[in-house]
């Protein structure tokens, strides 16, 4: 069996996560988590937030999962945010036509950015046929196909709205209340931990490929001219790059460790603010309990990059052979504010304080609106700003006796007299700046995914086969079971007690009482419980407890009133031979 197979049946069997609705046939692309699943993707938000909201010094937002038309027209999601669609004429069935050609041709990673007549042609090169009935696809067209679900906004046709694809617009669209709790001072981080959503068109390999999933993204808005972030914290940290040279064949072929430092000094690292975070990120992965031997940086190549960004590198986790994206790491721009400044009239700047005042020179306007009223009607207002614009940008153009201005396709001549045109001698403190952004953006789904395959493990004890999730002790869903040897003479009764002042003492804990005492560590060690305490007639004498270790299966007695104190140095990474 299967790495991913072996987990798909652990999961739904132990209650980490299964396929929703099946009581009515099921719905793909979602996902449920259990009780087990439900508490390890808890724990490893808490570990993000932990290290990039709270040890970074960042804010911390929650924004709604709806949101106008507007803000997606603004951040190009309406007319971009598409995946290649290939329907077959026989059976009618829909595929992502890029996966079939990944599927079929192995040399080819990544066939989304070959764009769609490419992908067409390889389909048709391939001989691949719908794997829904096996029809060839050849004739058919790849099409895109916008994967961003559709609402209303309010009762019958309501105003059109979106469940957002990604969390980090509802982080730009408040950037100029955020600029003012940030006491408009850069640099400044605003994190968010939530929903998005996607209409995939071939959800697959379960966590994988969703169509609702979290994100834990953070924004952090910079002055590209003055901040540059503390990279003397991360230079020392050894990052394994994965370069588009050695993806494209200028390179050795091969994943290159390097430490962050060197990197940027020689190459492949370009940008300083990536370089930081991809440094401070291998912190998380380990946290967490990514193999990182199972893990690569791998930089976009030219065709992939988003139009915005001017690097991106993405972590990727191996998983049964394959490499999937489990963060997501851009260089933004000023492309957000500076489209949502355009789109809504707001400013979506920050006043840049010069160190002196400077005297500079601008080119004004002040135009005679008497001539411009009868000369253009209602369009008047919009020609006297688009002089405004012109002066700004071009002030030569006033040099003739009339000046040129485009609306809607139109030119029009105005007279120089007319306008108003001067330059004149200001003294500024400072200027506006649209702040650029880098952007860490973490898959939750795809992180809990990761750490459970990189976790699972067999062995053999009392000659016995064991499965077992070797999960950090933090991450855990469980910390601690509490077992008692028997279920009479008061043992139940004093495990009971324990397990009630663990669980007082915060630790997440399990009571269990069912089954032969090996039985119930099988039990606890397939869901990654790193600690047991067992309770038997030696407690009741002399009021010790046994604690065993999931990994080593190790045991040791200690005193029961030490039992808080014990769980928290093993938790915090002392060994249990060192109590």
């Amino acid at each position: 069996m299967s790495e991913t197979a072996a987990l798909a049946e652990l999961a739904k069997r132990r209650g980490f996560f299964f396929a929703s609705n099946e009581a009515y046939g099921g719905t793909a692309g979602f996902y449920t988590y259990g009780p087990e699943g439900a508490a390890l993707k808890r724990n490893i938000e808490d570990a993000w937030r932990d290290l990039f909201v709270r040890e970074l010094g960042n804010m911390e937002l929650e924004a709604p999962t709806v949101m106008p038309e507007a803000v997606f027209e603004a951040s190009g999601h309406l007319e971009g945010f598409d995946d290649m669609i290939l329907e077959c004429a026989e059976c009618g069935a829909t595929h992502r036509a890029d996966h079939l050609v990944e599927d079929a041709v192995p040399d080819i990673e990544d066939a989304e950015a070959l764009g769609t007549e490419r992908v067409a042609e390889l389909v048709a090169e391939h001989g691949i046929g719908c794997p829904s009935c096996g029809a060839a696809l050849a004739e058919e067209p790849v099409e895109e196909f916008n994967l961003m679900f559709g609402t209303n906004i309010g009762p019958g046709s309501g105003a059109p709205g979106y469940l957002r694809p990604e969390t980090a617009q509802g982080i730009f669209v408040e950037f100029p209340r955020l600029k003012e709790y940030a006491r408009n001072t850069l640099p400044f981080g605003v994190a968010q931990i939530g929903r998005a959503y996607r209409n995939e068109i071939s959800p697959r390999r379960a966590l994988v490929r969703v169509r609702e999933f979290t994100q834990a993204e953070l924004e952090h808005f910079i002055d590209p001219e003055r901040d540059r972030p503390p990279i003397e914290a991360v230079e020392d940290v050894e990052v394994p790059l994965y370069s588009a040279s050695a993806q494209t064949g200028d390179g050795d072929g091969g994943v290159e460790r390097h430490t962050v430092g060197a990197a940027l000094e020689a190459g492949p690292l370009e940008s300083e603010w990536v370089a930081y975070y991809l440094g401070r990120s291998v912190e998380f992965y380990e946290r967490i309990g990514i193999d990182m031997d199972r893990f690569r940086y791998r930089q976009h190549l030219a065709g992939e990059r988003a139009h915005y960004a001017a690097d991106c590198w993405d972590a990727e986790a191996e998983i049964g052979g394959n490499w999937i994206e489990v963060t997501g790491f851009a260089y933004r721009s000023d492309y957000d504010l500076s489209k949502h400044g355009e789109h809504s009239g707001e400013p979506f700047t920050v006043f840049r304080q010069y160190d002196e005042p400077r005297t500079v020179e601008r080119a004004v306007v002040d135009p005679d609106m008497s001539y411009l009223g009868p000369e253009f009607g209602e369009a008047a207002g919009e020609v006297a700003d688009a002089l405004e614009a012109l002066a700004g940008r071009d002030r030569s153009a006033f040099e003739g006796d009339s000046v040129t201005v485009e609306l809607d396709g139109e030119t029009h001549a105005v007279p120089v007299e007319t306008t108003g045109f001067a330059v004149e001698e200001q003294t500024e403190a400072g200027e506006h700046i649209t702040p650029h952004v880098i952007e860490p953006s973490f898959g939750v789904g795809r992180l809990v995914y990761s750490v459970l395959i990189h976790a699972h493990g067999t062995d053999t004890v009392d000659d016995e086969e064991r499965s077992f999730l070797e999960l950090p002790a933090a991450m855990a869903p469980t910390t601690v079971a509490v077992v008692p040897l028997m279920t009479k003479d008061g043992l139940d009764e004093r495990a009971e007690g324990i397990a009630a002042r663990l669980r007082a003492d915060g630790f997440e804990v399990a009571y269990d009482d069912t089954g032969n005492i090996g039985r119930r560590y099988r039990r606890q060690d397939e869901v990654g419980t790193p600690y047991c305490v067992t309770v038997d007639y030696e407690t009741l004498e002399d009021d010790t407890v046994t604690i065993r270790e999931r990994d080593s299966t190790e045991q040791k007695r200690v005193s029961a009133d030490d039992l808080s104190a014990v769980i928290r140095r093993l938790v915090s990474g002392d060994a249990l031979s060192e109590l």
